[in-house]
């Protein structure tokens, strides 16, 4: 709906199932292009952490949870459940 006609609509994560109230009329009738996919990983990891190691690229503004191994499990139900302004945890020896 705030696209701009002719548009693009770009959906990247995880499949989440059947939608609901979704407005196909709106993309049929403003002529716009529905682009979907999981994230190309494999393709972008090494230089995406190559330039993370040179600080070229600082992803800490993601991270809201720092966490040993140990508690893993913690970590995804906190994840999982949005519990404490969770956004990304990151996992530590």
């Amino acid at each position: 709906m705030s696209c701009r006609n002719g548009g693009i609509v770009s959906i990247m994560g995880v499949y989440g199932g059947f939608l609901d109230k979704f407005p196909i009329g709106s993309v049929m009738n403003r002529s716009l292009t529905l682009k979907t996919g999981q994230a190309h990983v494999h393709r972008y990891l090494r230089p995406l952490l190559q330039r993370i190691e040179n600080s070229e690229i600082d992803p800490s503004f993601v991270v809201s949870h720092h966490l040993s191994l140990d508690e893993a499990p913690k970590g995804y139900e906190l994840f999982k459940h949005k519990q404490d302004n969770c956004t990304k945890v990151v996992l530590r020896p």
